[in-house]
């Protein structure tokens, strides 16, 4: 006797059909709008150029990082009394692309608000932390700044994990020609910015935390 079942049992017992995860493509690309009706799957998906990009969850010394980061960034807002608040991992609209920055400087009203995704042209200052990987480090190395820089996002803050000496925290402010580095930081040194508050700290504390 076969352990495998007939087909009339396959016929009345069908598996369940998959849920779509992507709608079917415009001709144009994917939009903002298609972007935000996407199921929770748990993934983080971004909206790049028209196409989505689906990244597994942070490993652990990533997140370890980005939650340092946030740490430090918000002990030093909240130190300067402003009213920006540093939040992690949430959608930002640029331009015609929709990002999920590790971490984003906003103000605190508009957080409060409970929006579901936040226009560039309210962040302050945005921040990624490098994940391996070819595919990885080109998005956070040149097609994210790049993003982020014509949205008018006037601070960006890039660490890498990887190399002797790490973890390196650059800083990079909007010039008239797009984000220029204006400091650069290694383990056992500081790294401070002005912009939108004031912060200085040593890069390997983003891992203590």
């Amino acid at each position: 006797m076969s352990a495998l079942p007939d087909e009339g049992w396959l016929a009345a017992h069908r598996p369940p059909r998959r849920t779509r995860l992507f709608p079917l493509a415009h001709a144009a690309g994917y939009t903002v709008d298609d972007w935000l009706k996407l199921p929770d799957s748990g993934e983080r998906i971004e909206l790049i150029d028209g196409s989505f990009v689906v990244s597994p969850a942070a490993m652990g010394l990533h997140a370890l990082c980005a939650g340092g980061l946030r740490t430090v960034l918000a002990s030093a807002a909240k130190a300067a009394g402003s009213e920006l608040v540093v939040v992690e991992a949430v959608n930002v609209a640029v331009g015609g692309d929709g990002l999920i920055p590790d971490i984003v400087v906003l103000p605190r009203d508009l957080v409060m608000s409970r929006m579901v995704i936040f226009p560039a042209s309210e962040v302050a200052a945005v921040a990624e932390i490098v994940s391996p990987g070819p595919g990885n480090r080109r998005r956070d190395y040149e097609i994210k700044p790049l993003k982020y820089a014509e949205a008018g996002i006037p601070v960006f803050l890039r660490v890498e994990l990887e190399g002797a000496g790490g973890p390196w925290v650059e800083v990079l402010e909007l010039g008239a020609g797009g984000y220029e580095v204006t400091a650069r930081a290694g383990a056992g040194e500081k790294v401070a910015i002005s912009d939108p508050f004031a912060a200085s700290f040593d890069p390997a504390h983003l891992l203590d935390t």
